[in-house]
């Protein structure tokens, strides 16, 4: 059958009869019985589904990455929309070949090479210090960075959670950090911009790339923070970076979470590390704000519902009069340089070409 309903199309009382990508599957037990937890996917977003008793006993291996077909009907409940499902069916593999899978994951908005051209832009214009441009270019020329970073998500639900969330959410942290080294010229630029460039490769191998994000027995067992200084650390010697500038990088990337509550190894103990901190904060919470409201359509207000991970619902005011979006111009949309070439994907940076 074909996708032919959306989630963010759906009201409380909806008929849902369509596909849908299992973002998790989990069972529980209620006092009628065991039910199934699921998480429904598609393009447009995500929605809690519950099978109750008798007809959860049907199933017995629900996994996430699986493409259901699922019938039922929207309901609220706890202020969130979730679907009582009537009945469901997992597609094999054949059925899973002939579609579209992009209709099943949530994307960033504008294409990688996009954002991969502004971010070699920003590293021309930053690094002038021949061991920390070879250190970048060993980075993105990694076969497992150049692979995954276009695609990856930047978290499994909480900020920037789908494909290309990763790298647009390390262009923006790269971004604020670089209008924080205007503003304070004390700072190391080129130390500051190789840390937001970093701090979250880590999760390219905390969590797994594909279909369904779930973190990664190694993941589990080390997180994103160490996972990424290990990767860092060879690379760094192979560069030639200066000990003093290597152990500052490692300080950045150990203390960008801030807080010891919020799994930050190091408490920020430089300018810079406070740099990053907020600006990592800050894009992850304005990423958050901004999909909270996306159902309120523009020029109307109202509230959201609550957000789990920012621990309060969020308003969307009515904006000024006379305010028009800005939008990229269409030279910096596509990618296009003052050359007239277009961005190159990872791995085929001009910048990370050679010394």
């Amino acid at each position: 059958m074909p996708k032919k309903q959306f989630i963010t199309d759906f009201s409380v009382g909806d008929d849902v009869s369509t596909l849908f990508l299992l973002g998790a599957a989990t069972q529980g037990q209620a006092r009628n019985g065991p039910f199934w937890k699921l998480e429904l996917r598609d393009s447009s977003g995500s929605l809690e589904a519950k099978i109750w008793s008798p007809q959860s006993q049907m199933y017995t291996n629900l996994a996430a990455g699986d493409i259901v077909e699922v019938a039922g009907r929207v309901s609220m409940y706890r202020e969130r929309l979730e679907v009582a499902v009537d009945r469901m069916r997992v597609l094999d593999e054949t059925e899973k070949a002939g579609l579209d899978l992009a209709l099943f994951m949530a994307a960033c908005e504008r294409p990688a090479a996009e954002l991969m051209g502004e971010l070699e832009r920003l590293c021309k214009t930053t690094f002038t210090h021949g061991p920390w441009r070879k250190l970048l270019r060993l980075v993105f020329a990694d076969p497992w960075v150049a692979t995954h970073l276009p695609t990856a998500p930047a978290a499994k639900v909480m900020h920037h959670a789908y494909a290309g969330g990763l790298l647009e959410h390390t262009l923006g942290v790269a971004k604020l950090c670089m209008t924080f080294a205007d503003l304070y010229p004390h700072l190391d630029r080129q130390a500051l911009l190789a840390a937001a460039l970093c701090h979250d490769l880590g999760k390219l191998w905390e969590l797994s790339q594909g279909l369904a994000t779930d973190y990664t027995g190694e993941g589990r067992l080390m997180g994103h923070i160490q996972q990424v200084l290990d990767f860092l650390g060879p690379l760094a010697r192979k560069a030639g970076l200066e000990d003093h500038l290597a152990q500052h990088l490692k300080h950045l990337i150990l203390s960008h979470h801030g807080q010891y509550e919020f799994g930050s190894p190091r408490l920020p103990a430089t300018g810079e590390a406070f740099a990053l901190h907020y600006a990592d904060n800050l894009d992850a919470k304005i990423n958050q704000a901004k999909a909270a409201l996306c159902n309120i359509p523009d020029g109307e207000s109202g509230w959201s519902a609550y957000v789990p991970g920012l621990d309060r619902a969020l308003f969307k005011p009515l904006p000024t009069p006379g305010t028009v979006k800005k939008r990229e111009k269409a030279a910096d949309a596509s990618g296009e340089n003052e050359n007239g070439d277009t961005a190159r994907v990872p791995g085929q940076l001009s910048l990370l070409g050679g010394e």
